[in-house]
C-alpha cells in the first residue's frame, strides 16, 4: 500500500478543473493572471535594451514550459514531465543569475507545489528538494523563514493533491452513478418491451390457434361433404374467435396501461361458452400485473387444449389465493375421444406458459389427472 502511494499518479479527473465551483475557477484564473502580470512587470520595470527583451522572452518561455508540463503530466508521461520540470528549475537558476528575483522566486515555489500536486510522490520528492535547495541558496532569507516557506509549500502542494484526488473520486463516482442509472433505464425499457412482446404473442397465438381449430374443422367438413349448417357453424365459430381475439388484444393493451378487470371476472367470462365452472378460494387481493396476466393466459391455453383434445368434456377452473402465491387449476373430465383436430397447432402453448411462469419465479405442471387432464399454475402474488 505504501509502495502504491509512492508510485501512484493523481487520476486524470483530479488533474482537470472538472467539478470545481465557478468561484474557484475564477479565483484560479485571476491568480494566474496576477502572477503572469507580476512577472511581466518585473521584466519591464527599470529594464532597457537586451535585458528587457530577454526578460519578456523568459517569461513567455516559462509560460509555455508550464503549459507543456500540465499537458504531459495529465497524460501521465513521467520522463517528459521530469524533463520539463528540470527545465523550469534551470530557468529559475538562470533568472537568479540574471537578477530577476520575482521570476526566480515564483519558479522555485511554483515548481515545488506543481510537482507535489501532479507527479507521483517518488518523482515529486526530488523535484521539491531541488526547488527548495535553490530557494534556500539564492533567495537569502533567514533559516527560519526559509524553513517555514518550505514547510508551507509542501503542505500547500500536498493539500492541493489531496483535494484534487477527492474531487477526482467524486467525479468517478458520479460517472459510475450516471452509467448505472442509464443501464437501469435501459434494462427497464428492455423488460417492458419483452413484456409487451409476450402479451402480444400470447394474445395472437391463442386467438389464431383457436381460429385455426375451427377453420380446419370447416375444411375437414367440406372434404367429407358435410351439411351446410355444420360448415357454417365452424365458420361462425372462427369469426367469433376472431372477435374475441380482437377484444382480448384490447384487454392486453389495457393491461399494459394498468387497466385490468379482476381476474375472477375474466375467468367467468372466459368459460361462459364452455361447459366449465369457476371456483375461487382464499382471501382475494389485487395481483401484480405479470401474475394476473399469467393466470389469464394459462386459463386461455388450457381451455383451447380442452376444445382440441377433449371436445365436450366438463372443465373445472379453480383459483386459489394462498399465503404468498396464487394457484390456478384447470381440470377436464376426460373420457372423450380426441377431437379430429387434436394434431393441429404447433404444440408450443403450454411450453410458452411454463417459461412465463418460471420467469416470475413460479411453475406450471400439465399432465393426466385422475379422470382427465390437469394444468396447474403457481406464481407469486
Amino acid at each position: 500500500m505504501m509502495g502504491d502511494w509512492w508510485t501512484r499518479w493523481p487520476s486524470r479527473e483530479a488533474l482537470t478543473w472538472a467539478g470545481m465551483s465557478l468561484a474557484r475557477l475564477w479565483f484560479l484564473r485571476v491568480l494566474r493572471g496576477v502572477i503572469l502580470g507580476s512577472l511581466l512587470w518585473d521584466a519591464f520595470h527599470a529594464e532597457r535594451g537586451w535585458r528587457l527583451v530577454a526578460g519578456v522572452a523568459i517569461v513567455l518561455a516559462v509560460t509555455s514550459i508550464g503549459w507543456a508540463f500540465f499537458r504531459v503530466s495529465f497524460a501521465h508521461r513521467l520522463w517528459p514531465s521530469l524533463a520539463l520540470m528540470a527545465l523550469l528549475l534551470a530557468t529559475a537558476l538562470a533568472a537568479e543569475f540574471g537578477d530577476w528575483q520575482v521570476l526566480a522566486t515564483v519558479l522555485w515555489c511554483g515548481s515545488a507545489v506543481s510537482a507535489l500536486e501532479r507527479l507521483p510522490m517518488v518523482a515529486a520528492a526530488p523535484c521539491v528538494l531541488a526547488a527548495m535547495t535553490g530557494y534556500a541558496a539564492y533567495i537569502g532569507d533567514s533559516p527560519l523563514t526559509t524553513a517555514l516557506v518550505g514547510v508551507g509549500l509542501v503542505l500547500a502542494g500536498y493539500t492541493l493533491r489531496l483535494d484534487a484526488e477527492a474531487r477526482g473520486s467524486a467525479l468517478r463516482l458520479l460517472t459510475q452513478e450516471r452509467a448505472a442509472r442509464v443501464a437501469e433505464t435501459e434494462a427497464a425499457a428492455l423488460a417492458e418491451r419483452s413484456r409487451i412482446a409476450r402479451e402480444i404473442h400470447d394474445v395472437l397465438a391463442h386467438s389464431l390457434s383457436a381460429q385455426l381449430v375451427h377453420l380446419e374443422a370447416a375444411r375437414l367438413l367440406i372434404e367429407r361433404d358435410a351439411s351446410k349448417e355444420q360448415i357454417l357453424g365452424r365458420v361462425v365459430a372462427a369469426r367469433s374467435m376472431a372477435r374475441e381475439g380482437l377484444a382480448e388484444t384490447r384487454h392486453a393493451l389495457s393491461a399494459l396501461r394498468g387497466e385490468m378487470t379482476p381476474v375472477e371476472d375474466f375467468l367467468r367470462e372466459l368459460v361462459a361458452a364452455d361447459r366449465a365452472s369457476v371456483t375461487v378460494t382464499g382471501d382475494r387481493r389485487p395481483l401484480p400485473a405479470e401474475a394476473s396476466q399469467a393466470v389469464r393466459r394459462v386459463a386461455q391455453e388450457a381451455l383451447t387444449n380442452v376444445r382440441k383434445h377433449a371436445p365436450g368434456a366438463q372443465v373445472e377452473v379453480c383459483l386459489r389465493y394462498e399465503n404468498d402465491q396464487v394457484r390456478l387449476d384447470v381440470r377436464d373430465s376426460g373420457g372423450r375421444s380426441p377431437g379430429e383436430l387434436a394434431t393441429t397447432g404447433a404444440g408450443y402453448g403450454l411450453l410458452g406458459m411454463r417459461e412465463r411462469a418460471e420467469l416470475l419465479g413460479g411453475s406450471l405442471q400439465a399432465g393426466p389427472g385422475e379422470e382427465g387432464f390437469v394444468v396447474t399454475l403457481r406464481v407469486p402474488g
